[in-house]
Formats: C-alpha cells, structure tokens, sequence
C-alpha cells in the first residue's frame, strides 16, 4: 500500500463502495484477532488490512472472495491508480454430483496447523492452498494436487515487474482418479433409500428412521458401484470456503451427516452373520447339511464362568416363538432360525455334543470372511469391526465367557460389530465362490494428456477355498500349527441356502427374480441394539429391544454380477424394510445395463 495515508484512504473508500464493504468496522482485540477468518468477518477493511498485516506481514490479505467477474475486472483495471491491490484468481473444485456423491468424494478445505509443516515442505501456500478434509478428496490428496509452480520476481514501487530473479519453477498437474462409483445407480440408490425411509416414516406415523446404507458391489472384481450414505451434506456448499455456520450444523447434528455410516459405523449385524457359523459348522463337521436338529421356539441352558459354577438357568429365544419343528441346514438357514444357530454355535446337550463350533473356531470363519479387519477401501475413517472371543472377553471386560455368549454371536449379536461394508464384502466372498476380491472405488488413475498411470486390475485377497486361513485348534484352543481350507461344497450349500431364502424364507418373494426373470439370493438380518441413542430414549427394554434392518442380496444368483446391501438404522425387521431397499437397486442396476448407462464413471482431478 501508498506510505501516504491520504492516498491509502481514498483506495479504501473507493474499494469499498465497490465491493460493499465498510471502511471501517469492528473492534480489533486479542480475541478478536485470533479467531479471525479472512472473507468470514464482519470488520471493516481497515480492521481488516490490521489484522492480515499483524498475522502474516508478508503475505496477501484477503479483503472480500467470491467476487463477480466485473467487480474483478474494475480492480485489474484500477490496479495501476490502487497501488497493492490486485485480483487473485483461486482455483474452485466443483462437484457436478454434489450432495449425491458427497460420503465418497468428500469436500476441500484450508491446510489445518497440524498439516501445515508437511505440505509446506512440499511447496503449498498454507494460506491459499487447500487440501482433501473427507472422502477420496482426503485419502488421495497428494495424487490428485500436484505440486505448485514458483516465479521470483522484481517489482518496482509500484508493484510491476521488473525481471525474474531466478528461472520459474513450472507447476506439476494433479492427476486424475477415475471411480467405479456408478452415478446413475449413486442417484438410483439414494433415492430408494429415501423414498422407502420417508414411505415407512409415513405409514408408522411416526419417526421409524431417518438413516441408513447402500452399497452395490461387483462380487468378482470388488469394484464398489455404489455407496450410499444418507444422511449426507452437500460438499458445493464448501467448494470455496467453509462457511462455519454450516459445518457447526453438520458437527452438531445427532444424526452425523459427516460420518460415512458405509465404512466408519460398526452396528451389530444380527442374522447376516450367520453365515461364518454357517461355513465353520459345516467345514468342520459339527453337523451335516442333513442332519436334523429340534428348533423349538426357545431353548434353555445352564451358564457356567467357571469350571466349580453351579450355574444358572438362562433362555434364549428362537425368531419364531412357536418354533420351526425339525430343521436341516437349508430349512434352518432359510428360515434364520436362531436355535438352529444357537445349536450348532455353542452345542446343545447330546444333540450337538460339546460346544459344537465354539466361540474360538467361529472367531476363525468369521476372520475368513472378512470381519474384524480393515476392508482398505480407498478412503479415510473406516472401522474394523469386532470379532469377540474368550479371550477378548477377559481382556477387555474382564469376565469369562459363558454358552450364552457363543449362542449370542453366532446370531450376530452380544459384542459382535461389523461395518457395511466388511458385511457386503463376507457376502461378496460367498458369492464369489470362495475368492475375497479386494473392495476398492478406484478405476484408474490418468495423468493430464488422459495417459493411464495405473489401469485398473482386480486384485485377490484370498480364496478361503485354496488359501489354508483357518486355524486348527486343539483342546484347550489353542493353534495347532496347522491350516484349513474351506471345502467347495459348503461354500455352495450356503449359497443354495442363500437362495432358498428368496423361494421359500424369510425375504417376500417378489425377490425370487430381478430384472427379466433374473434368479438372485439373499439374507436377511434383524440385529438388537441398544446404543447410548436407544438408552437416552429409554426404549432398551428386555426381550423387546429396538433393532436395524439388514439385507443382503446379489443376482444373478448362478453367475454373480452385482451383490446390494441395505441397512437401516432402527429401521426393525430386515426383510420389511432393508429388502425391498436392495430388489430395488438390483432392479435399478439391471434396468440401467438394459438401456446401457451404468458406465457412468466419476472422475477426480485437481489441475
């Protein structure tokens, strides 16, 4: 600025009657200075000037953003008479897709203190720069900003250029990232998932549920198609700044619009889970898929902590308190009866001697299939679930494991956790024949000419059926040193269960087929809860607990393309709520392949 002061007032007055902002406004205190955020204060533009002056002296201050293109146009044209007054063109990331792809491609913000000494070594203007703050924009930053270019230079007092003092540094361009998200079915999914939350909030006339997941997956290569997160916020309302009265509403709001629930929420899976002790009981013998067992509509055991305990009498109901009669594997899983689990989980007198499976080796299939473990899915806050155990039990609540704790996780519920994504991916496992193929949102990755830098190439994890995963125990439990595969043969009765339980189980059988006569197959999941939100309501009440809506379903069933997971928070039984969620998107996936739009990839870049 002029070192005259009369000359710097007559730049402040005229600049402010163009940008409408008051020459003066505000009192300037430590307070006041130290939550200063330029573009987010009502101080006048000598107070302005003050303060970006005191904080950083040799750096731009940022009088006003965002300005229309002829108010920028009137300053470069008065910069010759407004000596230290320019215009600073910033880059802007727009998001075509806004609030529908907002949980996976997240937002951009400032570079935050805690991030600034490690991008500033790399050449970023902490003041100006930005960096990922959610989403693939967070977990693939330094691929998608490049690095800046530099110019040092010599100006006159006026501010012209004179020469550069030494060769420019020319800028390196960010790279592209396209995904696999599907934006078609993204919008699809999203919109199913709305529709049925406000359908059934409208029926019950009451508030049933006002969040949820979606997630489409391709089984054999672990391209994600769609993942939905609802609810979510809308990231163009940050392209430019953070407003803070919007991000105070999404961090204050209980409903944590800012979580990906897909990847960063670990809920109780209830019935989906029912597959690890499907595959473990089978797998090592502890029944046959013929062999009947009594399913009553409750069963009672004698809980024991210790070896001297005497015990207590406790019951554990089935999902049909009449019972189901006599139940082989098939009928028993088709019907997600939970004494059958209970049985061949935990053991039930002569009938399934011993502990049948155990809470050990149960612990193992679940592993196998996925649970307790990071996904490594390409973005930022994802959980890993909890497989419990004995062992977990005594470390971290110190108490023993009792019966009732193994009946309980075989079900999917007790300490059980699982994210719905680990939960889509076990199924994908299944569905696929054995072969976990790595969950990713990655398509390829292109430099700025479009040239690939890294195509795309499914890559396998393990095939439960040829990588020996599972642990032989002995007595006391302990690893043997040898290793187990999971036999062909009861990965494919578990699918044929899969399948029985759309033609004759638990799902309506609208779901028989998708599409044009499509054959698909599905499990469905009713987990109890009682989370500190359920506890504040006081609606925790014995044998009548609140409970989430799971649903996992892929088609074709004899040659899988797409597998769909719902889950639905509170949303109640999973075969109302999350299964018509997934026939829908399944319909929607196929309708789309139909007219020969689901290829619309989305694609990240930051010049």
């Amino acid at each position: 600025l002029p070192t005259d002061l009369g000359t710097t007032e007559n730049i402040f007055r005229e600049l402010s009657a163009l940008v409408d902002i008051p020459v003066t406004n505000g009192v300037i205190n430590d307070t006041t200075v130290k939550f200063f955020t330029p573009c987010q204060t009502d101080f006048g533009i000598k107070e302005i000037v003050l303060i970006g002056d005191t904080n950083e002296p040799f750096s731009p201050v940022k009088i006003v953003c965002n300005v229309s293109q002829e108010i920028a146009m009137t300053i470069r044209q008065k910069e010759s008479e407004w000596q230290g007054v320019g215009v600073a063109v910033q880059q802007v990331r727009q998001y075509p897709t806004g609030n529908i792809t907002s949980e996976v491609i997240g937002f951009l913000g400032p570079i935050t203190a805690e991030d600034e000494d490690y991008y500033v070594d790399r050449g970023f203007v902490s003041r100006t720069d930005k960096i990922g703050f959610a989403g693939v924009e967070r977990e693939l930053n330094d691929i998608l900003m490049g690095k800046n270019g530099s110019r040092l230079i010599e100006v006159d007092n006026a501010g012209k250029e004179i020469r550069d003092v030494q060769p420019p540094v020319e800028a390196v361009p960010g790279l592209n990232v396209t995904l696999t998200i599907d934006s078609k079915l993204q919008s699809a999914a999203r919109n199913i998932l709305i529709g049925e939350l406000k359908f059934w909030n409208t029926y019950l006339n009451r508030i049933l549920s006002l969040n949820g997941v979606i997630i489409a997956m391709n089984p054999k290569t672990g391209e994600v198609l769609a993942m939905v997160s609802y609810p979510n916020y809308e990231n163009n309302r940050l392209e430019r700044i953070i407003p803070a009265y919007y991000y105070n509403q999404l961090a204050t709001d209980p409903l944590k619009p800012m979580l990906n629930y897909a990847i960063s929420a670990e809920q109780p899976p209830g019935s989906v889970y029912k597959i690890a002790a499907s595959i473990g009981a089978l797998n090592e013998g502890v029944v046959t898929p013929e062999q009947q067992l009594e399913c009553p509509g409750t069963i009672s055991v004698i809980q024991k902590y210790t070896p001297n305990d005497p015990g207590t009498i406790r019951l554990f109901y089935g999902s049909n308190r009449a019972g189901h009669g006599i139940c082989d594997f098939i009928k028993g899983f088709r019907l997600s009866d939970n004494v059958y689990f209970y049985k061949i989980g935990g053991g039930f007198n002569e009938e399934v001697p011993g502990n049948g499976l155990g809470a050990y080796r149960l612990a193992e299939y679940a592993r196998a299939l996925g649970y307790g473990r990071y996904t490594g899915i390409e973005l930022p806050g994802e959980v890993d679930g909890l497989v419990p155990d004995p062992t977990w039990k005594r470390i971290y609540r110190a108490e023993n494991w009792a019966t009732g704790d193994t009946y309980s996780t075989a079900i999917g519920q007790g300490y059980v956790l699982a994210t719905p994504l680990q939960t889509i991916t076990s199924f994908a496992i299944l569905a696929n024949d054995g072969k976990f193929m790595q969950p990713t949102i990655i398509k390829d990755i292109t430099d700025d000419q479009g040239n690939i830098i890294k195509p795309f190439e499914p890559e396998l994890v393990w095939d439960i059926t040829k990588d020996p995963l599972i642990n032989v125990l002995d007595g006391n439990n302990k690893p043997t040193g040898e290793k187990i595969v999971v036999e062909p043969w009861v990965v494919a009765k578990v699918k044929e269960g899969m399948r029985q339980v759309v033609v004759d189980g638990t799902i309506t059988k609208e779901v028989l087929f998708v599409g044009e006569n499509i054959p698909s197959a599905g499990k469905t999941g009713t987990a109890e809860y009682c989370d500190n939100v359920a506890q504040a309501k006081n609606i925790c009440q014995q044998e009548s607990w609140p409970t989430h809506s799971w649903y996992v379903g892929y088609a074709p069933y004899d040659d899988p393309e797409v597998i769909v997971l719902a889950f639905v928070y509170n949303g109640g039984e999973g075969a109302s709520v999350a299964g018509p969620m997934v026939i829908k998107t399944l319909n929607a996936y196929f309708d789309l392949k139909n007219i020969g739009t689901n290829s619309d990839m989305l694609t990240s870049t930051i010049p």
